[in-house]
C-alpha cells in the first residue's frame, strides 16, 4: 500500500515539476536555473510543514515521499550547477548553490514551525 501511495504522489509531483520548470525558465533570458530553485524551495517548504505536523505515515509516504520527492530536483541542481560552471558563469553557479542550499534549509525550517 505505501509503494502505491508513493508512485501515486510522484504521479503528480514529476509533471508538476516539469511544468513548473518550464512556465519560469521560459519568463527569464537568464542562465540561472530560477524553474528548479523554485520547485526545490517549495518542496522544502512543504515537506517542513509535514514534519512539523507529525502527519500520519500514509499522507508522509503520498505527499512527503512521492509528490515532494517528484517535485523536487537535486540531479537537475547539480546539472545546472555544472552547466553554469561549463559556461563560465561562475558567479550564478555559485548563486545557484548558495540559494539554493539557503533557501531550501530556510524553507524547510519555517515550514516546519509553520506545521507545529
Amino acid at each position: 500500500m505505501t509503494a502505491a501511495l508513493v508512485i501515486l504522489g510522484a504521479m503528480v509531483g514529476a509533471p508538476l515539476r516539469y511544468l513548473t520548470d518550464r512556465a519560469v525558465q521560459s519568463r527569464h533570458e537568464s542562465l540561472f536555473p530560477f524553474g528548479t530553485l523554485l520547485v526545490n524551495v517549495a518542496g522544502c517548504l512543504l515537506l517542513g510543514v509535514l514534519a512539523g505536523a507529525a502527519v500520519p505515515a500514509p499522507v508522509l509516504a503520498l505527499v512527503g515521499t512521492g509528490f515532494c520527492g517528484a517535485l523536487t530536483t537535486y540531479s537537475t541542481f547539480g546539472y545546472e550547477t555544472l552547466a553554469l560552471v561549463e559556461r563560465r558563469a561562475y558567479l550564478l553557479a555559485t548563486l545557484n548553490v548558495v540559494g539554493s542550499v539557503g533557501a531550501g534549509l530556510g524553507a524547510a525550517v519555517f515550514g516546519y514551525l509553520v506545521g507545529s
